[in-house]
């Protein structure tokens, strides 16, 4: 008998991962993100968007502000503007899935047109929708194509069917109506200075809070420590930058990484691809089929 042939793994064999972020020019300041994850796991981080993915293969299981979720094919897992979750596979061949990215302007327009107020919050964060999923599948699918008007109206259709199911008027916490003014003043210092942020000790001292009080009055209202948040900072500036052409390395030192490899770990944490794949499909290559 002769040696078995070797087998090569392809794009469609379900060990490989692969992830391709692009804009979506049928709604205003949209990424969309086609991705099969294996091993990629993200750590704790926020998104200024809505977070909408639709599994098609797999399960997903992440942590969000309500718990822990498991999400299978048909389901929809659903994270608001600023909510901190995570994400990880939930069986060992992983999750492939179609994610929109929404800003909040589009879905308050979508929201509006139903009748609702403010900003829309939802009853909860993963879905078993089929129906939804269907049409924000097919949406994603024909944005890939390049076909902008049926992608445009299909995506508007499907967020109006998701808010009408599992949508509700968000009401401000009691958190967010009372946050401590020594909380927004160290997270504007935070801000203002990525690449030479002050110690924890220095950071309390300048708001007026002891250590331990600040770090535990900050997680409290943005669902991370101080370092972590500055992380989220650095990571949200770098995509800002990397938009607009910059060199990888340039960036990572502007926002206050170390070097450039230190930047993609915290990159990959975050969005599951480094940031030269992600400035190549957003900048490089542009939107396929525009």
């Amino acid at each position: 008998m002769g040696m078995p042939s070797e087998v090569h793994p392809t794009v469609e064999d379900p060990r490989v991962e692969r992830a391709r972020y692009w804009r979506f020019s049928g709604l205003p300041a949209t990424e969309m993100l086609t991705a099969r994850f294996v091993t990629t796991a993200f750590t704790r981080h926020t998104h200024p968007t809505y977070t909408i993915g639709m599994i098609t293969g797999g399960i997903e299981e992440y942590a969000h502000p309500g718990g822990r979720s498991r999400v299978g094919p048909g389901g929809l897992a659903v994270v608001a503007p600023g909510e901190v979750h995570t994400g990880h596979a939930g069986v060992p061949e992983g999750w492939g899935y179609r994610v929109f990215y929404p800003a909040p302007e589009v879905v308050e327009e979508i929201g509006r047109d139903l009748g609702m107020r403010g900003t829309p919050g939802f009853r909860g964060s993963a879905f078993d929708s089929p129906e939804v999923s269907r049409v924000l599948v097919t949406a994603h699918m024909a944005a890939e194509r390049g076909e902008r008007l049926t992608a445009s109206s299909l995506a508007r259709q499907g967020l109006a069917m998701l808010l009408r199911a599992h949508g509700r008027e968000r009401v401000p916490e009691p958190m967010e109506l009372s946050a401590r003014p020594e909380v927004l003043r160290a997270r504007d210092l935070l801000s203002r200075d990525l690449a030479t942020p002050p110690t924890l000790e220095e950071l309390a001292a300048a708001v007026g809070l002891g250590p331990f009080a600040l770090n535990r009055a900050f997680r409290a209202r943005y669902g991370l420590p101080p370092h972590a948040y500055l992380n989220q900072l650095r990571v949200d500036r770098a995509r800002a930058l990397l938009l607009t052409g910059r060199r990888v390395g340039e960036v990572a030192v502007e926002v206050g990484f170390a070097d450039q490899p230190h930047l993609t770990r915290h990159f990959r944490r975050h969005l599951g691809v480094p940031p030269g794949a992600y400035q190549r499909d957003l900048v490089l290559h542009g939107e396929r089929g525009a």
